[in-house]
């Protein structure tokens, strides 16, 4: 086991909220030495038994963060009296591995009860993520606090559709001041996982209402996806966002550069004249991709909206809520 006795004596009462303080690194030097020891520990063994877990945990920080701050509020699973993000309509059928998640809080929480917040987890979770897969390691920034609630609506209203372009992207961003490099690097995250046939069906049969496929795609390409999702195939059905997708490298750039971007949203990257630039930069510099994207990471991970926050110690429901009220995914 991960305890650490004289943690004890730092845990503050479970219910009562966290007052915030700024975000640094090394936040649980003191509290919970081990914190991110732990959390590299459990996706490593997360890694193993699925690769692909390592893509899925990553996701969970962009639609954490860009929901009213990087909070923990995705991970609260739904209520009699609340219908979280889970249900939202970027989410649901799509984010997964909320379980691996709870390994980690759970190891955190036998090492140093009370003291790691759900919202950091997914953080360094991120990170670890893209560090395990072959790409960039950084140092983080935490302190982050768990939401008390959470919104389908809100994630309705904010989270992009697979079928965005690069204009409705650039805007998004420039929302929560990510510039459009930040965007295309942050983009890069595609390096990594799988995206459902149901993301793209109307730009193999029916793009822009034309009944013909979206004339971006390369045509060898195209075929491949025809064969991978036909018209009538369950939509759930997976294919590879880029062309290595256990590892975390630029060659997700090269795909767009080559018409073999998977998503509408990513394709239109290297069409569009204001993104299309740091496409091809990214392309053919790896090194430059990485740094650009650790910055994004940075960036995005300070997203915070002022609010009441504490220390979950379920990272599903908020403390004090009796776990049987919950629905189970």
């Amino acid at each position: 086991m991960y305890r650490f006795p004289w943690v004890l004596l730092l845990v503050a009462a479970v219910n009562m909220a966290v007052a915030a303080e700024p975000l640094r690194p090394g936040f649980y030097s003191e509290t919970c030495p081990p914190a991110e020891f732990i959390v590299r520990d459990v996706m490593k063994k997360a890694m193993i038994r699925e690769p692909r877990s390592l893509a899925s945990v990553m996701r969970l920080q962009f639609h954490d963060c860009f929901v009213n701050g990087c909070d923990g509020s995705l991970l609260l699973d739904d209520t009699a009296d609340m219908v979280g993000e889970k249900q939202a309509l970027s989410n649901i059928n799509s984010l997964r591995s909320f379980e691996v998640v709870d390994e980690i809080k759970e190891a955190l929480e036998d090492a140093c009860p009370s003291t790691v917040s759900c919202a950091d987890i997914l953080v360094l979770a991120a990170r670890d993520a893209v560090a395990l897969s072959g790409g960039p390691d950084w140092e983080v920034r935490l302190g982050r606090t768990d939401s008390l609630t959470a919104s389908q609506q809100d994630s309705d209203n904010i989270m992009p559709s697979p079928r965005a372009d690069a204009t409705s992207l650039i805007n998004l961003f420039a929302q929560f001041n990510l510039s459009v490099k930040d965007l295309v690097a942050l983009s890069g995250s595609h390096s990594i996982g799988k995206a459902r046939c149901f993301s793209i069906m109307f730009r193999l049969y029916n793009q822009s209402g034309s009944g013909k496929p979206d004339p971006a795609i390369e045509p060898e390409f195209r075929e491949k996806l025809n064969q991978l999702c036909p018209l009538g195939v369950d939509e759930n059905v997976t294919g590879p966002l880029d062309a290595t997708p256990r590892v975390f490298d630029n060659q997700f750039f090269k795909d767009l550069v080559g018409g073999r971007g998977f998503l509408n949203s990513d394709q239109t990257l290297f069409t569009s004249r204001r993104t299309g630039p740091y496409v091809r930069v990214f392309s053919k510099d790896q090194d430059e991709f990485f740094k650009a994207f650790v910055e994004g990471m940075l960036k995005m991970g300070e997203l915070q909206v002022e609010q009441p926050g504490e220390i979950r110690i379920n990272c599903r429901v908020v403390n004090g809520r009796p776990v049987d009220v919950l629905m189970s995914y």
